[in-house]
């Protein structure tokens, strides 16, 4: 598994002693990389380690190898090492399955080349839409990809840092609404005994049809509101108004149909609680906030909109996936345009058209 010519390979020895523990000597099937990230290689990951599990069903267990510290101390702060955690994934293992199927590696991967590249690291509690199948090989409803502790791996002290053990699962796209306009950990917690150990499964169902479910997820939303107070927007525009003598047109605010629904949630989880809100796009951004009258203002390319109470619930309720303008009454100044948004494959072709 390692490479003979490190002496010292303080993680992944650390990370060894916690998969023993859980494991003991069982031998997992492990995937090298055989050219470094650092030298040109496509893999930035050094390894992933994939164990056939039979409880609670039949899965394999992966884990990575390289977004920690492996060998010796680099960076500079003594107290993490690397990123701070590594990835596992849970996923259903078919009968007579001998090998762990290539597309899971890959994925693991493309999420160590999203870290390496971004900068951004992945934390219990976040989700990532893939915007498509996370299996394009597959028919499946699992569109995004959640994240939370592990619960067979716990956090663990090396002489490289701390680090912890991140599970990734798959969710389905009203699972990751849910997840927006409540919080994740919530949703995962509501949902885990039909969705044992958090095994991604790709023929199931969204646990969103389920009555207790639901329910949960409601009162969740109610009491506590949203815990996404920031969201990346990809489709998201601004025209402010004009004024002429005898006219004034209303600034126009652009939102794609995509997040056009979850928006209307968010913002119904988020202002009445007096919690903000940021949408932000490639050279905007525009932040909603709680008024006692409605309005926006804009500076330097950031828009702000104040909203009062009627203002957010004739948005939300407004607010769906469907091409259109919307005229509001309860700001008279802002019309809400709604574009189509297109889904895309890896390969740029247009799979899914919404509005």
């Amino acid at each position: 598994m390692k490479n003979e010519e490190e002496e010292q390979a303080y993680g992944w020895d650390a990370i060894d002693q916690s998969l023993s523990t859980l494991y003991g000597d069982f031998e997992p099937k492990h995937y090298g990389t055989l050219i470094p990230y650092e030298l040109g290689g496509h893999d930035p990951l050094k390894g992933i380690s994939a164990y056939a599990v039979n409880e609670p069903l039949p899965h394999w267990h992966f884990v990575t190898y390289g977004f920690t510290e492996l060998y010796e101390k680099e960076s500079e702060d003594p107290d993490i090492s690397g990123y701070g955690f590594e990835l596992t994934f849970r996923l259903m293992r078919q009968s007579g399955e001998e090998e762990p199927p290539a597309w899971a590696l890959n994925l693991l991967q493309n999420m160590g080349r999203y870290v390496f590249n971004s900068g951004n690291v992945f934390r219990p509690g976040d989700y990532l839409d893939a915007n498509g199948p996370i299996c394009l090989q597959a028919e499946t409803e699992l569109t995004a990809l959640a994240f939370i502790q592990d619960p067979a791996l716990s956090l663990r002290e090396t002489p490289n840092g701390r680090m912890e053990f991140i599970q990734m699962l798959g969710i389905t796209a009203d699972e990751l609404e849910a997840m927006q306009v409540w919080n994740t950990i919530g949703v995962l917690e509501s949902a885990v005994k039909y969705i044992p150990c958090f095994i991604t499964d790709l023929e199931r169902e969204s646990v969103m049809h389920i009555p207790e479910v639901q329910e949960k997820v409601q009162d969740g939303m109610e009491n506590d509101g949203s815990s996404t107070g920031f969201l990346f927007v990809d489709q998201l525009g601004w025209e402010p108004g004009k004024k002429s003598l005898f006219r004034r047109t209303p600034a126009i605010l652009t939102l794609g149909a995509k997040q056009a629904a979850a928006a209307g949630k968010l913002l119904t989880g988020r202002i009445p609680k007096h919690r903000e809100l940021t949408f932000a796009g490639r050279e905007l951004t525009v932040q909603f906030r709680a008024g006692d009258t409605s309005g926006w203002s804009e500076e330097n390319g950031k828009v702000t909109i104040s909203l009062d109470q009627s203002a957010v619930e004739e948005i939300s309720g407004k607010l769906e996936p469907k091409k259109g303008q919307i005229i509001l009454t309860s700001i008279p100044n802002l019309s809400i345009h709604i574009i189509e948004t297109k889904i895309k494959d890896q390969d740029g072709h247009v799979v899914k058209v919404i509005g």
